[in-house]
């Protein structure tokens, strides 16, 4: 038995232990009559004490699933079916239930993240030096909450803070009112209304072959398909013969992709505009790391170009201030915002109305552009110094594309080595990596790396961890 109870389960070990053998007696790989090890074997095996090996036993056979004979031992029971046949069938459930399971992949990088012992490369997110703690507890003293504040929020989110959003958008160039917002709790929330509340299924979400969407389902879990493009002059006939008369969507991260980090072109832009207008298929426009490029350049989003409401335009402050605010927002048409502002109150009756108060603070005070001004400039140095270990490690073997903004670098190997069982083997070390299949099926040449997370210290014992892996 090569099975063990983890700590990293929110489940205690005896509970554990108790599932394992209900699962392994109902499947027959424990047949009826079996003798089962001693508690002092299965405390060895189990990695754990013998008190909670009796008390694991103890259990089982109050369930009728374990019989002792004395003198004899412990055996599975003659008729365990009464117990086994009154439990609901919930992995039989879980295979037929709508949301689709990630990759597995994806699933130890969500689990591992966890620990305080791993280097994460990869991470889409900022690391905790980097995170305004101090400014966001003094926001707290300094903001007042009358009780509505803290009540539920309005169906749209704060009004003061959707007015507000409205003049710091025109900054970026776009033209809104506040009924044309709707407050949410990030990018993940957007791509989930506009997946239940405007495609039908079997509708067609277009996007760029390596895109974050694969590393996510949900489109995929609501009846759609992913079909991956890469702007080509053929753009239109590809789009035209595969949406036909079914509804479809463009999904685009046009300032600093995720995962590559690439700026369009305004002609790109341009373009996936004017060829989505003339098809009537919508743009779903994700620009949470469009305030985050290092120099003064603008890069416009696609929305500046839109008067038909033709974009619904996502932002967040996950990226940009904290994750753990939760606040993001959609811009589109007064009919598709209260569409999903009407979801959105059926799923959780609203963002929370504390940090709507904090981000309405941060952007009347000019906290918020102040805030980026110095991120931009700490997530350079990072970016640099990412840089500066590739170029030592990885110069003869790989190539990218010097990060122009945000988290990441999109290393592409000569040789096709990021695989299930490298990113396995940097486990084992402690080092979370993000492969390239994650984000496009089958690409075992590209590694997403961040240098928004991981300390120096642990950029540079990971980078050479990984060299010295890829030389074994």
């Amino acid at each position: 038995m090569e099975w063990k109870p983890t700590k990293e389960s929110y489940q205690t070990y005896h509970t554990q232990i108790v599932n394992w053998f209900t699962e392994r007696i109902a499947c027959g790989d424990f047949p009826i009559g079996m003798k089962c090890p001693s508690q002092r074997a299965l405390a060895v095996q189990f990695d754990v004490n013998r008190s909670t090996i009796n008390t694991a036993m103890e259990e089982l056979k109050a369930n009728g699933l374990l019989e002792t004979a004395v003198g004899c031992g412990t055996f599975i029971a003659q008729n365990p079916w009464p117990y086994l046949l009154s439990q609901p069938k919930w992995q039989q459930q879980i295979n037929a239930s709508i949301h689709k399971p990630n990759i597995e992949t994806i699933q130890l990088i969500n689990d591992y993240e966890q620990r305080q012992d791993m280097i994460r490369l990869g991470t889409g997110e900022l690391a905790l030096e980097l995170l305004p703690t101090q400014a966001l507890e003094n926001s707290l003293k300094n903001i007042t909450l009358s009780p509505q504040a803290i009540g539920y929020s309005e169906p749209q989110g704060n009004q003061e803070l959707r007015e507000n959003l409205c003049i710091h958008l025109k900054k970026r160039g776009i033209e809104t009112t506040a009924d044309n917002i709707l407050i949410i709790s990030g990018a993940l929330q957007a791509f989930q209304l506009t997946a239940v509340g405007l495609l039908e299924p079997g509708s067609f979400v277009f996007q760029q072959k390596a895109s974050y969407l694969n590393s996510i389902h949900p489109f995929q879990s609501a009846g759609m398909h992913l079909y991956g493009v890469d702007n080509p002059s053929n753009l239109h006939d590809t789009l035209a013969k595969l949406k036909r008369n079914r509804h479809g969507l463009f999904y685009a991260i046009p300032t600093l992709e995720n995962p590559t980090g690439r700026i369009w072109t305004e002609k790109e832009k341009r373009d996936v505009y004017d060829i989505c207008s003339k098809l009537s298929i919508p743009i779903l426009e994700d620009d949470v790391y469009g305030e985050l490029l290092f120099d003064e350049a603008k890069s416009r989003p696609i929305k500046t170009l839109d008067q038909t409401g033709q974009v619904l335009y996502v932002g967040s402050v996950s990226k940009t201030i904290s994750p753990g605010l939760r606040i993001g927002w959609i811009v589109g048409p007064k009919t598709v915002i209260r569409r999903l502002a009407d979801i959105k109150m059926q799923t959780d009756y609203g963002s929370s109305a504390i940090s709507q108060a904090i981000l309405t603070h941060w952007l009347t005070t000019g906290l918020y552009e102040k805030s980026l001004v110095t991120l931009r400039q700490q997530l350079k140095i990072r970016a640099d110094f990412l840089e500066q270990l590739l170029v030592k490690y990885f110069h003869h073997i790989a190539t990218w594309t010097s990060p122009k903004g945000g988290f990441y670098i999109w290393l592409k190997f000569s040789e096709p080595v990021i695989t299930k069982a490298l990113f396995t083997a940097m486990l084992e070390q402690k080092i979370i990596i993000h492969p390239g299949y994650v984000y496009q099926p089958n690409d075992f040449h590209h590694l997403r790396l961040s240098y928004a997370y991981a300390t120096f210290e642990q950029m540079e014992i990971g980078i050479q961890k990984l060299a010295s892996m890829l030389t074994i």
